[in-house]
């Protein structure tokens, strides 16, 4: 029996006659933060949106846990909790109100609302603001009240759409802490186009393309993604770069500045092995060599081609 959280099975979808997602497969197993990346177009905002159940796919099924979003809509919608890129906020209500609101929506009985509202508030640090009306808060707060009516009802996966999308950075690490606290008790599914915050707060990525999925892994597999093919060093000496050519496998020689030297080979195997040794031999006097990772920027790149 699969026992995963949210199982995704060839989902696809068009608009008219185009597929703006084909035949998607995944599983978020367990609690954790997943960041979908993708180009303008790709198909992430279809796919949160199917997923949230705003919107009916063409083909294909999720499943959350365990229920099929197709047959029980209803039931399914109860375990997700969603955020869109625009908060779903009523200004002229208080924080407090509004929260009620949502509780109510939510179908959580008289008994249990105002528990659940002072959770949320305490979660999302937004209790000293419980009677301030929504539109005089700051854009941090706000998305905070937005994050807060999307876990009032403890769901078993939250879909948030760029929720760090206009922030200041200071705003920014607080909505950072604040998600990783509610990925102790739930799967979040975050949307964002800034692979830095991928970086700083996933566990997870699944990249889709074209309406593909391209990746799907740890965010230390997609670091990985590519293999390096640079290694930086640092020459007291300064040998000229017509000299450090002449070392087997080199395809090209970069000055750095200084004594930095930048080395691409076409296979790195035995290639740090062959510069210390060229080193020694020569007595440039190495002091630095470190092997370069690829940015996530060359490994998204390489994911869209």
């Amino acid at each position: 029996m699969n026992n995963a959280l949210v199982r995704v099975e060839n989902l696809s979808h068009r608009y008219s006659i185009q597929w703006a997602v084909k035949d998607v497969s995944f599983e978020i197993p367990q609690n954790g933060i997943y960041g979908l990346l993708g180009s303008n177009g790709a198909g992430k905002s279809t796919t949160m949106n199917i997923m949230s159940g705003v919107l009916r796919q063409s083909q294909g099924n999720i499943y959350i846990k365990g229920i099929d979003m197709s047959r029980d809509p209803i039931s399914a919608k109860k375990l997700i909790g969603f955020l869109p890129q625009k908060p779903p906020l009523y200004l002229d209500t208080t924080v407090e109100e509004y929260l009620t609101n949502c509780a109510q929506l939510r179908k959580i009985g008289s008994k249990d609302l105002k528990t659940a509202v002072e959770e949320v508030m305490d979660i999302c640090s937004i209790t000293h603001f419980r009677k301030r009306l929504i539109k005089n808060l700051s854009g941090g707060y706000q998305q905070r009240v937005g994050i807060a009516q999307a876990i009032i009802h403890k769901p078993a996966l939250i879909v948030l759409d760029e929720p760090t999308n206009g922030l200041d950075p200071n705003q920014i690490i607080g909505i950072r802490g604040l998600i990783k606290e509610i990925a102790k008790e739930c799967a979040v599914l975050l949307s964002t186009h800034m692979l830095t915050e991928v970086q700083a707060i996933c566990d997870y990525i699944l990249m889709i393309e074209s309406g593909k999925l391209v990746f799907s892994g740890k965010t230390e597999e997609f670091d990985n993604y590519l293999a390096p093919n640079s290694i930086k060093v640092r020459l007291l000496e300064m040998p000229s770069v017509d000299v450090l050519m002449k070392i087997d496998g080199v395809e090209s020689v970069e000055e750095l500045g200084g004594p930095d030297y930048r080395f691409r080979f076409d296979n790195l195997n035995g290639a740090a092995e062959r510069i210390v040794k060229e080193s020694v031999k020569q007595d440039w006097r190495l002091e630095e060599i470190n092997l370069e990772k690829n940015s996530l920027n060359d490994v998204f790149s390489a994911l869209s081609k």
